[in-house]
């Protein structure tokens, strides 16, 4: 099915964009994989650029735009659905306790631009913030007002905009998990799903905290626990008519005498559920801001999570391929800043128009030491090349041949979100040298190669100046525990490894190479300690690729604990043995629902190919590459039998059979 424009992405943000771009007669459908797993379900609501004392100056202007137009975009939602949004220009009261630096930390930027009247605020000292709001805490010495700022209930939005979307005719898939994004030639051509493919003109990624799972971008997720108390019947006034904003939290009162407070900042990568210390200390600095909150029955507890980048500024804005458009990363302002993203990216898609705001909230910014679009690895045939080695390069998985294309159907090697067209990975150790390792890696075409984190940090010999060594850009870092004897080993090095993928311009990537060996004469992995290293790692937000013996239970356990791959050894690492374990590699394959590469052992590029034949999903290859005669040349041998073998497993053996079978039979042809 063909779209104008396809929404990757069913929260605020996506939804907000679609209706948009309905109205202006495209159209669209949104891919939702759970509307309610969006952090739109888990916000308070606050429609703050005021009281949040944004320093960026740009990110300023955005919100106060967006906050302009908020009366009418509700609105508008109201109107076509007859549902109430919870629209609320209440004012926020920042209150200041004693010892703080409140007018200085609460004063407003004397940058505001004179063409905005959103700068509004009025200082109220101890006597005049105690009379304006009752029950405030006696600690509390004076605050600032913010009457411009105000509030929605975002519960109630998210059912107006689905509604809305429903009422318009765009079509959602609900229950629609996005697996990758298909790019050929600098324009994305399809969007694999669970679901199928589905292809459009224009697309739109606006996926929220789970944003690099698809694109290598710089946004992770910043955990918010939160909860609800509810104002008793008993008290016929309404105590609160105003949200109250502290230094460590926020008091949201709602209409229907809920009280929303929030919430913690917990960078623990997609680990959910609240937590007792995290509620206690919720309560703790809401009781000291509003002392009776304390006696208000609990009503409600959950937890979100906001998609946070580097700066903590959103990605809006044209992407790497022509027909990609980004609206991500809006961390605390996502609902704040729905109806002006909807609005440029709509103006963008359909007019070609770029509103001069939006070069401030590019991706590019982050190119010097995050992704560059040659490192957005999706499902395209380029392999690079050595000039110093002019070898013809290996045939693409998938032809891109326009006069006779392979009637082949495959779909991309996707690991933790991330789609890779080489299914080969390669390393970099036992090298005789740095030159060698590196025409070696390009001659491979790999997309991925792996790095012995403790080598690297002790520069230890052959990896003096590997960091330094490829272009990072390009090559996705597969940072290994390599030497590691015990789980914890493991989990310590492994946090190190992602720092350094950081260090290196890879702010994004959680990928660790799991090895728990404790045996330094077979280097045999210790399935226990591999486990339980799993286990910690994934609850961390790591994307686990454990190097395992090939025992087909142990990966079913990995696979349950969330691990991203298996990686069942062929035989003893390093020995070159070939493929020693084919029947347990083959109930591996035949039962893992995510990819399967075999690691350690193959030795030449027929038992690679061997491998791939199988149907093992990729193959990771160091010793019999680095070890060789001409260890460039090797790595394309391999480069092309990883192909060969794939595209084999794709086109279907020939059945075996005990008896001989002429190529060229005799029936119908003349005998006499």
């Amino acid at each position: 099915m063909t779209n104008d424009v396809l929404i990757i992405g069913g929260g605020v943000i996506g939804l907000a964009i679609a209706i948009e771009l309905k109205l202006r007669g495209k159209k669209v459908t949104v891919l939702s994989r759970d509307f309610h797993a969006a952090a739109t379900h888990a916000a308070a609501g606050m429609l703050a650029p005021d009281a949040e004392n944004i320093s960026n100056q740009a990110m300023q202007e955005l919100c106060w735009r967006s906050r302009s137009i908020y009366a009418d975009w509700t609105h508008k939602l109201e109107q076509l659905t007859g549902l109430n949004t919870g629209y609320w220009p209440c004012g926020i009261l920042a209150p200041v306790f004693s010892g703080e630096e409140g007018v200085k930390s609460f004063s407003p930027s004397p940058h505001l631009p004179t063409s905005l009247s959103s700068s509004t605020a009025y200082w109220l000292d101890r006597e005049a913030i105690h009379q304006y709001q009752l029950g405030l805490g006696e600690e509390v010495v004076g605050g600032w007002w913010y009457p411009e700022d105000a509030q929605v209930d975002n519960r109630a939005l998210a059912k107006a905009l689905l509604s809305a979307v429903q009422s318009l005719g765009v079509e959602l898939k609900e229950g629609t998990a996005t697996e990758g994004i298909i790019q050929q030639q600098g324009q994305v051509v399809g969007v694999q799903t669970n679901a199928g493919i589905w292809r459009a003109e224009h697309y739109v990624l606006a996926t929220g905290a789970w944003s690099n799972q698809l694109f290598p971008l710089p946004v992770r997720p910043i955990k918010g626990q939160m909860l609800s108390v509810r104002v008793p019947e008993f008290l016929a006034e309404f105590p609160l008519a105003r949200i109250l904003f502290g230094r460590d939290i926020y008091i949201v009162p709602r209409r229907d005498r809920r009280i929303i407070i929030g919430a913690t900042s917990e960078d623990v990568g997609f680990t959910g559920q609240n937590t007792p210390a995290g509620i206690q200390t919720l309560l703790q600095h809401a009781i000291r801001l509003y002392p009776q909150i304390q006696h208000y029955p609990i009503e409600e507890l959950w937890w979100g999570f906001r998609p946070a980048t580097p700066d903590e500024l959103p990605i809006l804005g044209t992407g790497p391929c022509q027909n990609l458009t980004f609206a991500v990363g809006h961390y605390r302002n996502g609902i704040l800043l729905a109806p002006i993203t909807a609005a440029l990216i709509a103006d963008l898609i359909c007019e070609q128009k770029s509103d001069s705001l939006l070069s401030h909230f590019h991706y590019s910014r982050f190119q010097t030491k995050s992704s560059t679009p040659n490192q957005m690895l999706t499902h395209t045939a380029n392999v690079p090349h050595s000039p110093t080695a002019p070898l013809p390069d290996a045939p693409p998985l998938v032809s891109t041949s326009t006069s006779v294309p392979l009637p082949i159907t495959d779909t991309p090697l996707v690991i933790a979100g991330k789609t890779f067209t080489s299914r080969l990975m390669t390393g970099t150790g036992k090298y005789r040298s740095i030159e060698e390792m590196q025409q070696s890696v390009v001659e491979s075409g790999c997309q991925i190669v792996t790095v012995a984190v403790r080598r690297v940090q002790t520069n230890a010999p052959g990896h003096e100046g590997l960091a330094e060594a490829l272009d990072w850009t390009k090559i996705w870092m597969l940072p290994n525990t390599a030497g590691c004897k015990t789980a914890e080993e493991a989990i310590r090095v492994a946090r190190l490894g992602r720092e350094m993928a950081k260090l290196l311009g890879q702010e994004d990537n959680n990928f660790v190479k799991l090895e728990v060996i404790p045996d330094p004469k077979y280097l045999l992995p210790d399935p226990i300690g591999t486990l339980q290293a799993a286990e910690q790692l994934v609850k961390e937000g790591f994307a686990v690729l454990p190097y395992i013996n090939a025992d087909p239970m142990l990966a079913k356990h990995l696979e349950e604990v969330g691990c991203a791959t298996v990686m069942p050894l062929a035989s003893p690492i390093g020995s070159g043995q070939g493929l020693k374990t084919i029947a347990n590699i083959q109930i591996i394959i035949e039962n893992a629902k995510v990819p399967v590469v075999v690691d350690a052992g193959i030795g030449s590029p027929s038992e690679a190919a061997q491998a791939m034949e199988m149907g093992a999903d990729a193959l990771l290859i160091n010793s019999a590459i680095a070890l060789a005669q001409n260890p460039p040349l090797m790595a394309r041998a391999m480069n092309m039998a990883a192909v060969a073998g794939r595209l084999a497993y794709l086109a279907g053996r020939m059945p075996i059979k005990n008896y001989a079978n002429a190529s060229s039979p005799l029936t119908g042809t003349i005998t006499n």
